[in-house]
């Protein structure tokens, strides 16, 4: 047994990664209208796993649909995905608030402008990869 075997890296039930303040994570303006564009075009991929995240929708003509993975997003039958409205003439942007939940990226369609915020673990992103890929698989009730 190597002498540093002690020696692990937090994963996703490491409670201390998830108390402390995440490490900021800003991208704006991006747009995710589809047109001929692939789906994979619109992943947001976070360099570690969340602690908490938000969608900010400044588009005013389109809503803006959010999924854990691109099963998610493109499943036929079952929704495994959520919409951000609209922004608002006069009130402007629409969030979805803040997320508390653990992914390493997100996929996003139908807005031409939208804004994402994060805070972020420590933790390695590829503490999310599963027999079906990273992130979640979009089955069951996760998008």
């Amino acid at each position: 047994m190597p002498a540093d075997s002690w020696k692990l890296a937090p994963g996703l039930n490491n409670v201390g990664s998830f108390q402390v303040s995440g490490k900021p994570f800003a991208t704006g303006s991006f747009d995710c209208k589809r047109d001929a564009r692939p789906l994979t075009d619109c992943e947001v991929v976070f360099p570690y796993v969340t602690r908490w995240f938000k969608v900010i929708n400044k588009d005013q003509s389109n809503a803006c649909k959010i999924s854990f993975s691109l099963n998610g997003m493109t499943s036929t039958g079952t929704v495994n995905n959520f919409t951000i409205p609209p922004a608002d003439a006069d009130a402007g942007a629409v969030t979805s608030g803040i997320l508390e939940l653990k992914v390493s990226s997100i996929f996003i369609s139908g807005s031409t402008d939208v804004d994402v915020v994060a805070g972020l673990t420590w933790i390695d992103r590829s503490r999310t990869d599963t027999d079906t890929g990273p992130n979640w698989s979009g089955s069951s009730g996760v998008g």
